[in-house]
């Protein structure tokens, strides 16, 4: 059994998504996925617990899909790949993914020489050797199969019993991986470091490892598959996809420069549930064979239905992001996905639940509070104004809230360290929704009228504007623009928007500050 040395932890945070495959523009799936990762980027940033943050994504441009997609396309592969890999970065601009590296797999500067010398490395310990080998291919998902892993379908042809897509018998020469050698490692890992979340895929790993692992084909014929990277040494093969892709997280690291060791191993690695078995079998093996440690974690999310049905190309339901967004906001969509998004089942897209989630909390929740308790009609010195507790003590919800408040941070942590961003979105609704009662509590639009009431409307508007500031804070993994402009409006410093900012603060004297002026609404209301 090969020994995976204990490596000293970085003072750094790395996050990664997988790179996405370009066979095809990118839909909510490969949104969803790119903002988990930045939402648990943005938490690490918030909370300032490591000196350097790294947060990788990309595409993954090789192999022969990207061969057939191009030829549909009346393209070269190169103008094909330049062309959705340009589709990615604009989609994750305008959602405010804000990945640190974006990596290319086509990158011959950077990409080619880590794969190459990644393998060389597996070479030199012996882990490559070359045989002639048959089997199963499943040319949709470049993958070789046992006969455990084929099943028939209606039309009694032999297809992969996970993804259903058909397979062929290929007998040709490759390079192999001695993965059978390292069974005991990936077994020993996962039992020792639990490193799978949520739980239930750590189950399905461990039904692959009931059976022996096998060696894998880590390379084919360049006859067969020219769109790849040529293996060291021989220019009759190319690298699989597979090995080549999941190098990119070893650059983005800055491998092969030895100090990359000071960046690795990654901290979270976010993958979607169809691609555990590459992640949670393959990419181990290769990184302990190589002598180097695998991530700490994986979070696996799982999928999105559309109206309750399988999101296919066949059924024409493919939900385009950048075309739901000019509905929804860009933005809009995103607090959606991580709103109704569960990592351990499978997310329902549907317009009209879409539809009613953005319009009950983000424009009547929070958009109407934060312009209702703006307007110079309450508000007439457009301040955010001392508190003075006293003033509150005949609102039943004016005690809900202030222990809401002090409460709210700890759990929200506690939901964000389980990867359960809905559990924490629920939880700053439910604050909001208790603001709200206040403010229909105490009817502020009387209490404006009078003099004699005017300590009493400032303690409100105090206690709202101090929900809206800690609610705010807490927004910005979530929903980046949105919060910067809830804390912008109510003039929040932005160097007094951290982890450490969000306690209680009207226990203690603070200074009024003057509202800014900006008018723009968080969301339009949708129809």
């Amino acid at each position: 059994m090969t020994i995976v040395q204990t490596v000293k932890r970085s003072k750094l945070f790395y996050v990664t998504t997988p790179i996405f495959y370009v066979n095809a523009a990118p839909h909510i799936g490969h949104l969803y996925s790119a903002s988990i990762a930045d939402c648990v980027y943005r938490y690490e940033k918030l909370r300032n617990r490591s000196e350097k943050l790294l947060f990788s994504t990309g595409t993954d441009e090789h192999g022969s899909k990207i061969q057939q997609a191009a030829i549909a396309h009346d393209q070269n592969p190169m103008q094909y790949c330049n062309q959705i890999s340009e589709c990615y970065k604009t989609l994750f601009a305008k959602s405010g993914i804000s990945y640190t590296h974006f990596n290319r797999t086509t990158d011959k500067k950077r990409h080619f020489p880590a794969v190459q010398h990644f393998w060389k490395e597996l070479e030199a310990k012996d882990y490559i050797y070359k045989a002639n080998y048959a089997g199963w291919y499943c040319v949709s998902d470049e993958t070789f199969l046992t006969e455990s892993q084929l099943k028939e379908n209606e039309k009694k042809e032999k297809v992969s019993a996970e993804s259903g897509h058909p397979v062929k018998w290929v007998e040709e020469s490759n390079y192999m991986f001695r993965l059978s050698k390292l069974h005991g490692d990936i077994e020993h890992w996962i039992k020792s470091s639990q490193p799978i979340r949520p739980k239930k895929f750590e189950k399905v790993l461990m039904e692959y490892l009931k059976e022996p692992l096998q060696d894998i084909s880590i390379s084919r014929p360049i006859d067969r598959v020219s769109w790849a990277i040529p293996t060291p040494n021989d220019n009759t093969q190319t690298v699989y996809v597979w090995l080549d892709a999941l190098c990119n997280y070893l650059q983005s690291a800055g491998y092969p420069d030895p100090k990359f060791k000071e960046n690795w191993p990654p901290q979270l690695q976010v993958i979607g549930k169809d691609i555990l078995k590459f992640h949670g079998i393959y990419w181990p093996a290769f990184l302990i064979a190589a002598g180097l440690e695998p991530p700490v974690r994986l979070l696996v999310h799982s999928h999105w239905t559309v109206d309750d049905q399988k999101m296919s190309k066949s059924k024409n339901n493919v939900i385009d992001p950048n075309i739901v967004a000019e509905k929804y906001t860009y933005e809009g969509l995103r607090y959606f996905l991580l709103r109704e998004g569960v990592p351990h089942s499978d997310g329902n897209y549907s317009s009209s639940k879409a539809t009613r989630i953005i319009n009950a909390e983000l424009v009547n929740t929070l958009g109407n509070l934060l312009s209702r308790i703006c307007a110079p009609a309450l508000n007439k010195r457009q301040v955010v104004p001392k508190c003075t507790r006293k003033e509150l003590h005949d609102f039943n919800y004016s005690h809900k809230l202030m222990k809401k408040l002090k409460q709210l941070p700890s759990v929200y942590e506690e939901h964000f360290e389980s990867y359960n961003f809905y559990l924490a979105i629920d939880e700053i609704v439910a604050t909001l929704h208790l603001t709200n009662n206040l403010i229909q509590e105490s009817e502020p639009w009387k209490l404006v009228k009078y003099p004699a009431t005017e300590q009493k409307l400032e303690a409100v508007l105090a206690l709202v504007f101090e929900s809206l500031r800690i609610n705010g804070i807490l927004l910005q993994p979530i929903v980046p623009m949105k919060a910067q402009k809830i804390l912008d409006k109510i003039n929040v410093s932005p160097d007094r928007r951290s982890w450490k900012d969000t306690e209680y603060q009207l226990d203690v004297e603070h200074e009024e500050r003057p509202l800014h002026s900006s008018t723009s609404k968080l969301i339009d209301r949708i129809k």
